[in-house]
């Protein structure tokens, strides 16, 4: 079994463990476990939803695959030195290290981005620059040398579930999850992305964004 471990923590985003959670799983060979500082529930960014931890950091030492998610969450962990002190202690070891939105943040507050580019939300890319790394506003970014890899915000990190299931798998597993969860995106605007978006469509989301802080 292909071990991957999703680190979850207070005010974490929850389509960015769950979206590749759900691409991963659907894989007989993959398992994911979700770790923390605890085990039990951590609340999501807005406390409305509840997601549970199965295993703490220190049980969970040798993980094939890490996969870190993002939420308002990380702006405060980047400065936790135990999941900084797990990252890099497992990262050594895993066949990849990846993180979906601005858990990239913590990837590179563990030193693991110095002087790559990577992705995250677009809203925390100075953020990213400010901790050695070089924000690009890719959906996904690969050091594959390096076994690293990032997504962009929330959304993107199905993509990049699926483009690890082709890594660890074949392309074939890759397609099979795909459809089995019915990913075929045709949303009904075409504003994903800061390049597509118009300027009163980004004035909202910073809106709802400031809101949450």
């Amino acid at each position: 079994m292909t071990l991957v471990a999703v680190p979850l923590f207070p005010r974490v985003t929850a389509l960015d463990a769950v979206g590749p959670y759900e691409v991963l799983q659907r894989v007989p060979s993959i398992e994911v476990v979700f770790v923390g500082h605890r085990q039990g529930e951590v609340r999501t960014e807005n406390g409305m939803l509840g997601l549970s931890c199965d295993a703490r950091f220190d049980e969970i030492t040798s993980p094939d695959v890490v996969l870190v998610p993002g939420g308002i969450g990380t702006r405060q962990l980047i400065h936790d030195d135990t999941i900084r002190a797990w990252l890099q202690a497992v990262h050594p070891t895993t066949t990849f290290t990846t993180s979906v939105c601005t858990g990239a943040l913590l990837l590179a507050a563990a030193g693991l981005l110095d002087g790559l580019t990577a992705t995250t939300h677009w809203r925390a890319g100075d953020l990213l620059n400010g901790l050695g790394a070089h924000y690009v506003p890719d959906r996904v970014v690969e050091h594959l040398p390096r076994r690293i890899i990032t997504a962009a915000g929330v959304s993107s990190g199905i993509d990049m579930a699926l483009r690890l299931v082709e890594l660890l798998v074949d392309r074939q597993a890759a397609q099979a999850a795909q459809l089995l969860i019915e990913y075929d995106p045709q949303p009904p605007f075409d504003s994903g992305s800061l390049a597509k978006a118009d300027q009163p469509t980004v004035d909202r989301a910073t809106e709802y964004l400031d809101a949450r802080q």
